[in-house]
């Protein structure tokens, strides 16, 4: 053990000599590995924080909420010109399935409607995202109230004049004064505050709830009416626990045909689109992301690893004759592997930590530029960019390692004279 030890403290010797020596060939040769690390560890870890940021976006549903209405998620066969001709989910729907899908932990009806304008007093904020809500959204999404409550099932089902304030819309409008139990102003009407959201920060796609404000259902279908096509309705389902998803699916969409007479051999009017699948749907393309990262980054890896061998190659020429002296001395071939492998070995990972050392600087710039999107270096990125160095190091020193390893010790000190 402590032979390895020191063969490997002479060949972390040899490779800090090698770079002090010949600064510009060798900053050249590592520049390939640097580079190769750079780009893969790059592509890892921007796919990474992507991948980081949908699936925060998606974490206030869980992954068994199940979303019915007249759209597809994801792709379809049903042609375009017959998806346009299916109806909208409806208030009836909803309350006929609340009454009758079973295994149902809880199911809301939500209108998507288009963004409006809030004003309290002088004060307008625009653009504010709405939504539309039965009482029941409060419990399947992971909603947090700062203050007050969101509104309960009598509120929900007389459609009254309430309003929960997400937290950039509570600032915007009232500052530092309290809003509960204050007036504002939608679609015409007087809305009493009666909650603020806590803060969220942005979101990806986004829809920060920090812009938005909840009301009840039936306030928005008094304002839009059930048969407008700007809007779009959709029934949000969450199962209960250790229901097989397929069968609760089955039934769901059984008695979603029995309600809408839809004939036996006919397909549905309406799409179950599971957040499941939408999640799944993101981890493949985040997989392919970084398959197509590793196929460009294994280039530049190829062309460091010849790099290397360069180097190793150069660096057996040149100390021939402290070779053949050592083998003279009775040093084994294996000594003189190793020693060689080890500096292949080192002098590929200090190209590919300061290919690491660029990625982290990368990330704390986009960071700072990308404000609450957080390109993150993981440290299980820095271990395989730590590792993919060294196995580059030891592919490319081995041949060189061979080689210097059956100089015989004659011929080498004769050679190096």
């Amino acid at each position: 053990m402590l032979i390895y030890l020191r063969v490997l403290k002479e060949s972390f010797n040899f490779a800090i000599n090698a770079l002090k020596n010949n600064k510009l060939r060798t900053f050249l040769s590592l520049l390939g590995v640097t580079i190769g690390i750079f780009s893969i560890i790059g592509v890892l870890a921007a796919v990474d924080s992507l991948e980081r940021e949908i699936k925060g976006s998606l974490s206030a549903l869980d992954n068994s909420t199940i979303i019915v209405m007249r759209f597809s998620f994801g792709p379809t066969e049903v042609p375009q010109w017959k998806r346009q001709q299916f109806p909208d989910v409806s208030y009836d729907e909803y309350q006929y399935l609340k009454r009758n899908l079973p295994n149902t932990e809880s199911i809301a009806f939500s209108i998507g409607v288009p963004d409006e304008s809030i004003k309290h007093e002088d004060v307008t904020s625009t653009g504010v995202g709405v939504g539309a809500v039965t009482h029941e959204y409060y419990d399947i999404e992971a909603f947090e109230l700062e203050e007050g409550r969101f509104f309960n099932e009598s509120e929900s089902v007389s459609g009254s004049p309430v309003i929960v304030l997400g937290h950039e819309i509570a600032n915007n409008l009232f500052g530092n004064f309290d809003p509960l139990g204050k007036e504002v102003r939608m679609y015409g009407r007087k809305l009493t505050v009666i909650g603020v959201l806590s803060k969220q920060g942005a979101s990806l796609f986004g829809g920060s709830r920090d812009g938005q404000v909840f009301l009840p259902a039936n306030l928005a279908r008094r304002v839009y009416g059930d048969n407008n096509k700007g809007v779009y309705p959709q029934l949000i389902l969450k199962p209960e626990d250790e229901v097989d998803n397929a069968e609760y699916i089955a039934v769901l969409e059984q008695q979603l045909r029995n309600y809408r007479g839809i004939k036996p051999g006919d397909i549905n009017n309406f799409f179950v689109n599971q957040l499941q699948g939408f999640a799944d749907f993101i981890d493949n393309i985040t997989g392919q992301l970084n398959f197509i990262g590793l196929i460009i980054s294994g280039f530049s890896l190829l062309v460091g690893g010849f790099g290397i061998a360069n180097i190793m190659f150069v660096s057996v020429k040149e100390r021939t004759n402290l070779i053949g002296i050592q083998k003279s001395l009775g040093a084994k071939n294996k000594f003189i592997l190793f020693q060689f492998l080890f500096e292949a070995i080192i002098l590929a990972i200090i190209g590919g930590l300061v290919g690491l050392g660029l990625v982290w600087l990368v990330s704390i710039a986009a960071s700072q530029f990308t404000g609450d999107f957080q390109f993150v270096l993981s440290s299980w990125n820095m271990f395989i960019g730590t590792a993919v160095s060294a196995i580059i190091g030891l592919i490319s020193g081995i041949i060189p390692a061979i080689s210097a390893s059956k100089l015989d010790p004659v011929e080498a000190i004769r050679t190096g004279m």
